[in-house]
Order: C-alpha cells, then sequence, then structure tokens
C-alpha cells in the first residue's frame, strides 16, 4: 500500500469486509489526536470572549503535555511488558472525558487545565502505545499489503489527520455554530466513544511478559536505545522542531493576526491549522521517498525546509497580511510533517522489538517540548516589548540552521546496523 492510498485510507470509513487491523488502532489515535488539538484554534476565542490573557491561553496550550509526558514516558515501556490492548484501550475514553471537563469549565483556569491534562494522557498512550501497535499491525506477516515504513506512515497521517480535522470542525463550530464553548467537545466525545467501542476489535501484537519473567519496573522504564548515537545526534535535534513548527503555524501565527483576520478570527485560527496541518499530512506521503536507511537525508530535508518555515513566519509577523500568515502556515506545516515522519522511520530502525514504544514515547517527549514556543515567545514580548516576534522568528530559523549543521555532520555515522546499542 502506498502513501496515497494509506491517506485514502485513513480519511474514508471502510466497510467491514475491507477493514483491516491496523485501521481500528489508526481510528483509536486519530480519535486521540482530535481531543489533543481541538482546543488550540479556540485559543482566541478564550481570549476575546472568556477574558485570558495571551500569556494565559498559551499556557493552556503548553498544559496538556503535562499528561502527555507522562503517559509517554511510562505507557510506552509498559505497554512493552503488558501488552498494547491494556494501555491502549482506555485512551479514546480518557480523551472523551478531556472534553467533558473542558466543555464543562470555560471560564475557570483550574478547569480547562485539568480537562488539557486529560486529553495529554489520552494522546500520549495513543502516540506512544498507538503508534507501536499500528506499527506491529503493518508488517508483511499481518499485513501482506504494507511496504517498508508503513507503520511509521500510518501512525504520522493518523496523528496529523486527526489533530488537522479536530482543530478545523472545533474552529468552525466555535465561530458559527450554537454553543461555542461546548459544542465541539460534544461533536469529539460521540466520534472518540466510537472509536474506543471499534479499537475493541483489534488484536493484540505483544503478549505480556509472564510474571515470574518480569523484571522490576524500574528496569523496564528504563530505554538503553536513548544512548544510541544516531538517536542523540540525528532524531534529537530534529525531535522539538515537530510540534515547535506545528505550534508557530496554528497558535503563534492566528494570534497575532486576531486583529487583522475580520469579523471572524477564531475561524481564521481554525484555517490556519488546518493549513499548516494540512500540509504536514500531505508532505508525509512524500516522506518514504526522501528517507534512506543509509544516511540522514530525510532528516536534513525537514530541517532545511523549517529554517525556510521560520524564515517566512519572521516576514508574516511583521507584515501581518493574511496570504503571508498562511503561506508560512503551509511552509512550518510541511517542516511538521517532514520532521514527524523522519524521526519516527529512525526510531524504528534504531529500536529493537524491547523497547520500540518506549523509545518512541521518548521522541514525541521531546517533541512536546515544541509546545512550550508560543508561551515563551508570549512571555519574551510581554516582559520586553522591544523584542518583537519577527526577531524570535529570526533566532528560530538560526537554531533550525544549527540543528541542521548538526545532522549533516552526522550524516552518514553511528547507523543502527553499525551500532552497539542493537
Amino acid at each position: 500500500m502506498t502513501a496515497v492510498e494509506d491517506s485514502v485510507a485513513l480519511a474514508a470509513p471502510a466497510t467491514h469486509s475491507r477493514l483491516r487491523p491496523w485501521m481500528l488502532v489508526a481510528a483509536g489515535m486519530f480519535a486521540v489526536a482530535w481531543g489533543g488539538n481541538e482546543f488550540t484554534p479556540l485559543l482566541v476565542m478564550y481570549k476575546l470572549d472568556h477574558g485570558f490573557t495571551q500569556v494565559v491561553v498559551d499556557t493552556f496550550l503548553f498544559a496538556y503535555v503535562l499528561g502527555i509526558v507522562p503517559a509517554l514516558l511510562i505507557g510506552g515501556p509498559l505497554s512493552d511488558r503488558l501488552g498494547r490492548r491494556p494501555l491502549m484501550l482506555p485512551a479514546p475514553f480518557i480523551a472523551v472525558a478531556g472534553s467533558l471537563v473542558l466543555a464543562a469549565g470555560p471560564d475557570s483556569a483550574a478547569w480547562l487545565v485539568a480537562g488539557r491534562i486529560l486529553s495529554g494522557v489520552a494522546l500520549g498512550l495513543g502516540m506512544a502505545v498507538g503508534g507501536s501497535w499500528l506499527k506491529e499491525l503493518s508488517t508483511a506477516d499481518r499485513d501482506p499489503s504494507a511496504r517498508p515504513g508503513a507503520g511509521a506512515r500510518r501512525a504520522a497521517m493518523s496523528l496529523t489527520a486527526g489533530f488537522g480535522i479536530g482543530a478545523g470542525v472545533a474552529g468552525t463550530l466555535a465561530q458559527w455554530a450554537p454553543w461555542p464553548s461546548a459544542l465541539a467537545y460534544a461533536v469529539h466525545s460521540t466520534i472518540a466513544l466510537a472509536a474506543g467501542v471499534a479499537l475493541l476489535r483489534a488484536p493484540e501484537t505483544r503478549s505480556a511478559v509472564p510474571r515470574n519473567e518480569r523484571r522490576s519496573l524500574t528496569q523496564d522504564l528504563k530505554i538503553p536505545a536513548v544512548a544510541h548515537r544516531r538517536f542523540l545526534y540525528v532524531v534529537a535535534p530534529v525531535a522539538p522542531w515537530v510540534f515547535g513548527a506545528a505550534a508557530s503555524a496554528y497558535a503563534v501565527m492566528p494570534a497575532l493576526m486576531t486583529g487583522r483576520s475580520g469579523s471572524a478570527p477564531v475561524a481564521f485560527s481554525a484555517l490556519l491549522c488546518m493549513i499548516g496541518l494540512g500540509a504536514g499530512f500531505a508532505i508525509q506521503a512524500v516522506g518514504r521517498r526522501i528517507d534512506s536507511p543509509s544516511n540522514a537525508r530525510a532528516v536534513a530535508v525537514a530541517l532545511a525546509v523549517l529554517v525556510l518555515g521560520m524564515s517566512v513566519a519572521a516576514v508574516a509577523s511583521n507584515v501581518l497580511t493574511v496570504p503571508m500568515s498562511m503561506i508560512a502556515a503551509a511552509i512550518l506545516g510541511c517542516g511538521y510533517g517532514l520532521a514527524l515522519v523522519s524521526g519516527l522511520q529512525e526510531i524504528q530502525r534504531i529500536a529493537g522489538p524491547d523497547d520500540l514504544a518506549g523509545l518512541t514515547a521518548v521522541f514525541y517527549s521531546l517533541s512536546y517540548l515544541g509546545f512550550a514556543v508560543p508561551a515563551a515567545m508570549a512571555v519574551i514580548a510581554e516582559a520586553n516589548p522591544s523584542f518583537t516576534y519577527p526577531m524570535m522568528f529570526v533566532i528560530g530559523a538560526v537554531v533550525a540552521a544549527a540543528s541542521l549543521a548538526l545532522v549533516i555532520v552526522k550524516w552518514r555515522r553511528h547507523l543502527p546496523e553499525v551500532s552497539e546499542v542493537r
């Protein structure tokens, strides 16, 4: 199955006769990703209609990292110990709980933070456990149509589709439908419940380790492959840019454009989300052709696109026009998509069967550090108004270029086949 066919299968509902096990897990990942990102275009609404400051709403955006990172770092290794199903099956239902809490407390910072943390827990389980489960269901013995790298592509596209469609639907409903603070969450709850029920039919791919053979939990939580030099010098430099780029596209740019987007600022925020994530989704179909197991070409291309994206964002944040903001969102989205899929491809080559979920969890934990970017930029701009957003984006471009230089230096070094970690 090609990357394009993968994306079609994710976007279109499959009939019972055509439903494959990987699609059930993909649906669960799609649902938790929807719940994780439906909040993003509503940041403008919470600022305009509920009185929160820019720093506070950007902190809400980052708050779900408090749920994501523990779920990633604990859930991933635990699924290597207990199996994928026990850790992934609760995720869509936790996502429902997160949406219901967010709907119940639109004027309460405490309720919004709590809802975001629950959404983060669900997404963390979906990314680490669901991603590993999906990869294992995309091997040739379980899916003869799967090509090499299908697991990483399917995981990346499941997440990106959920992020993008969830944001688009939430922003549209909040702008023009009744009950702007609640309806989007109700829609997501319905979708996540359906995905959770469907997920019950997905087969287990990793048997639980017998109790008498289990190591201590502390030992299980150790991930030796983190010390792999390929991970340190190629994967780690690109990881924070995954959501650093995405957050710049669909959190920072909409906030800057609030007064320049006419009478529909929430819908415009959703539009930038859709543009950024749509570009990220589409570019992943090209990722397989760029990727190579013999060098870091895919990661290098991703970082080069990110240098361009941060540079264009610097221009867009200076001129503050609708066309430039859309162009910046599209380029940053391409950088996000390439960074995500190239990082996952490297992870799946580096990790052994006993630490695939754990190393995936570490990668995603590093990637979610990028969600601190909007809050950090807002705090800096508030503390020192002379330090403008264009200046900060230029600094971002310089840091991305430095990351690119490191990856190029390590282009063919520490390949998994010759590493002592494997």
